[in-house]
């Protein structure tokens, strides 16, 4: 019978590498997703996973059981991926978040009737970065305009526009694409 979570915190907090080893197995799948979701490649969620780790791993003494461990090494995986997301940023990796960019108007009707879910990871990770950031913080993390604004730097208005942008570009994005389908069949 696999070890409850609490018991392999208990294990990882006393130090014991079979406990970290069995955490990283529970936990590695779910918070790989987080960090693909903020980071521009495999490789660089790859390393944002391990560094969420050893952050874990390094601040045990810091979860106080207030909620879900699972939510507060999520938290740590978000704020790794978008910390490394700032790190690129400040070496000239620009991601644009102004509202001017990439303005389409807004398409109606229902851009799909059935899509995979790898085909929607496609297209969200085709977004320009600061969209997609926003979008994952806003929809999927459940981070309100207040904390998104403070965690990348910028007003929430802008985080709301790139929100409302993010969604625009993605129902266009689909739009075209089940057209490009219709026309293929």
């Amino acid at each position: 019978m696999a070890e409850s979570l609490d018991a392999l915190v208990a294990g990882c907090r006393r130090g014991q590498p079979a406990a970290q080893r069995a955490l990283y197995e529970r936990l590695g799948h779910q918070l790989m997703g987080v960090c693909l979701r903020y980071c521009p490649s495999r490789e660089e969620a790859e390393d944002a996973l391990q560094l969420a780790f050893v952050k874990i791993f390094t601040r045990l003494d810091q979860f106080r059981g207030q909620g879900p461990f699972e939510a507060w090494a999520r938290r740590i995986a978000v704020t790794t991926s978008l910390n490394l997301w700032q790190q690129h940023r400040q070496r000239g990796l620009h991601f644009d978040l102004t509202d001017e960019a990439y303005d389409l108007p807004a398409p109606g009707g229902t851009p799909f009737d059935q899509l995979s879910a790898d085909e929607l990871v496609q297209q969200l990770h085709a977004l320009p970065p600061g969209y997609r950031t926003v979008l994952n913080l806003y929809a999927i993390e459940g981070y309100s305009h207040a904390e998104i604004a403070e965690l990348l730097g910028i007003s929430e208005g802008t985080s709301k526009s790139q929100l409302s942008r993010a969604r625009r570009l993605l129902e266009a994005r689909l739009h075209q694409q089940a057209h490009i389908s219709r026309c293929h069949d």
